[in-house]
């Protein structure tokens, strides 16, 4: 328990700071919805003239911008590429922070295991996300409710959108955990975990450009949980919930058993 304790300490300036980051985010996009609903239509007519690999480069579908939840359906793009990317950097260095700091022999001549130490640093990494999924969700629901005249569904597409957010959120995590503890020099863990996501993003972008190349959505997690889907298609489809617990199972006990048999620079 101290370890955790320990570990949401060391990570809580980082967590205000990310957490305040996405509620500006939040705030910023929806004074930009304000603007483009009083243009109605017109917004939507100036969508459709920009050129299709721009459009889906910047996130732009084939939904109503005019309306609230089909704007938020864009701005949930970006709220995800940020929480994706503070769980992926979040996984990789609560795990590479002990031999990067020089504390790791501190650390395990003290009487735990281990399996301890990685348990507790998983689940203070776990309680980050989860708070900032919270923030994330509380400041929409606030917000988006703020602008919502016309009485749209908007509550509903949120929490929808914001539990496919969190699956991806611990997968980019535990992305981050298994590199750091396979790698030999952890530190690269967060710059390689940060490729793998934007590799894995450009992936989706390439996959809206050539629809001949849909089957291999199943390899970029950008894919599995997408606003336009989870609002107006299937909502959160069972293949792609399956498949992410399957890969952070995976990942975690991947974690776990290449820490054990790391050596530990000291």
């Amino acid at each position: 328990m101290n370890i955790y304790l320990k570990e949401l300490k060391s990570h809580r300036k980082s967590l205000i700071i990310w957490s305040i980051g996405v509620v500006l985010m939040v705030v910023s996009g929806m004074g930009k919805y304000e603007a483009y609903s009083s243009q109605g239509q017109s917004i939507n007519d100036l969508v459709s003239g920009i050129p299709k690999s721009l459009r889906a480069v910047l996130g732009f579908s084939d939904v109503d911008l005019s309306t609230l939840v089909g704007y938020y359906s864009i701005l949930f793009l970006y709220l995800l590429l940020m929480a994706t990317i503070h769980a992926a950097m979040l996984g990789a260095t609560i795990i590479a922070k002990e031999e990067s700091d020089k504390t790791s022999e501190f650390l395990f001549v003290k009487p735990v295991s281990r399996n301890s130490v990685i348990s507790a640093k998983l689940a203070a990494a776990f309680t980050n996300i989860l708070v900032f999924n919270l923030v994330t969700s509380v400041s929409l629901f606030a917000i988006l409710g703020h602008y919502n005249n016309n009485g749209e569904e908007v509550n509903k597409a949120i929490v929808g959108t914001m539990i496919g957010m969190f699956l991806l959120q611990v997968l980019f995590m535990v992305i981050g955990s298994a590199l750091s503890s396979v790698k030999k020099k952890p530190k690269a863990a967060v710059s390689q975990a940060s490729i793998i996501l934007l590799v894995t993003y450009m992936l989706s972008i390439l996959i809206d450009l050539n629809e001949n190349i849909e089957g291999l959505k199943y390899l970029t997690p950008f894919k599995y949980f997408e606003a336009k889907n989870v609002i107006y298609g299937s909502g959160l489809e069972t293949i792609y919930i399956v498949l992410t617990a399957m890969l952070i199972i995976g990942l975690i006990t991947l974690t776990y058993i290449a820490f054990q048999k790391r050596d530990l620079n000291t």
